[in-house]
């Protein structure tokens, strides 16, 4: 079974039809207990058990459950995807179970859709949350968080707070497995930054990048000491003419090595075409990592209005 999908929006609806939750910023998963034993896939239906030891006692709960949730890496308090990178990938049993001393892991379950074998994602989301309620499921990693009444209010809480956003849901809702639907609304944070242009790579399958499209655009951020730090590879919002007028701008610029302080990933360098860090573009992001790179990030437009230097007074792009 593949996970219901949220569908994107500006606000979250209002009114006494509607309930709202954080939006975790984590990675998905469905959590299986049959006859004391877990398995936890992910929206692929990839089988991510062997990752997170720390849900093995959920098992212990019930004999026969399904539930829907985010595994979410805290950093100081705050969910981090670039922590959780850290583990979501690992197979090997033992080496999670080391991470999972340093780098653990907590179960945000928001739905439940099986219970001692019966199917429950034909029941609206109230019978569905009053039964999760009446589980108790609250272990040592894993949790039922609470839902709210006010969605905007949750929004400007969420964002004072640097949480990804609001997830909202009809009472009435029955769930709908693999399936995006407008039952369930999503409302993320994105920040917007201005960048720098330090390389452009072509548009894959274009042709010689002489006569290529712009595929993407490698930009930076100031590194606080009059430098450039490699912020990330940006590919959205880049077709038609948004890109043929940027690609005219970078091709101007050319440069033969990198304008970054860091070292580039290769499978971002590899291809790319560097440089002078003079064109500065204002890019929209789901967040900006720990390491100072654009989580997501999508093209805006050109910041005519900015020079490179502007950037460096401001000291981060903001």
């Amino acid at each position: 079974m593949r996970p219901m999908l949220a569908t994107a929006a500006d606000a979250p609806p209002a009114g006494p039809d509607w309930v709202h939750e954080v939006k975790w910023d984590g990675m998905r998963v469905l959590v299986d207990v049959r006859d004391g034993r877990l398995t936890v896939t992910s929206r692929t239906e990839r089988d991510v058990t062997a990752a997170f030891p720390e849900l093995d006692g959920i098992a212990d709960t019930y004999d026969d459950l399904l539930l829907d949730g985010e595994v979410v890496a805290l950093d100081e308090g705050l969910p981090s995807f670039h922590a959780l990178t850290e583990r979501m990938h690992v197979g090997e049993r033992r080496r999670a179970e080391t991470l999972a001393r340093s780098r653990p892991v907590t179960l945000f379950v928001f739905d439940l859709l099986r219970l001692f074998g019966q199917d429950l994602t034909g029941q609206p989301w109230t019978a569905r949350r009053r039964l999760l309620e009446e589980l108790e499921l609250d272990g040592p990693s894993w949790h039922v968080p609470q839902v709210h009444d006010d969605g905007e209010a949750l929004l400007r809480v969420t964002a004072d707070q640097g949480l990804e956003g609001v997830v909202s849901k009809r009472r009435s809702a029955r769930y709908l497995p693999g399936r995006r639907s407008p039952d369930w609304r999503k409302v993320p944070h994105r920040r917007t930054y201005s960048v720098v242009v330090g390389g452009w790579r072509p548009e894959a399958g274009s042709g010689a990048s002489s006569a290529g499209r712009l595929g993407a655009v490698l930009v930076g951020l100031p590194d606080g000491a009059g430098g450039w730090r490699y912020a990330g590879r940006v590919g959205s919002g880049l077709a038609g003419s948004a890109g043929v007028a940027l690609l005219r701008r970078v091709r101007a610029a050319g440069a033969g090595s990198s304008p970054f302080v860091d070292e580039v990933p290769r499978v971002d360098a590899d291809g790319t075409h560097w440089v002078e860090p003079r064109v500065v573009v204002e890019v929209r992001t789901l967040q900006l990592t720990s390491g100072h790179r654009l989580r997501q990030p999508t093209y805006l437009g050109v910041r005519s209005d900015l020079a490179p230097d502007d950037l460096q007074e401001v000291g981060d792009g903001g």
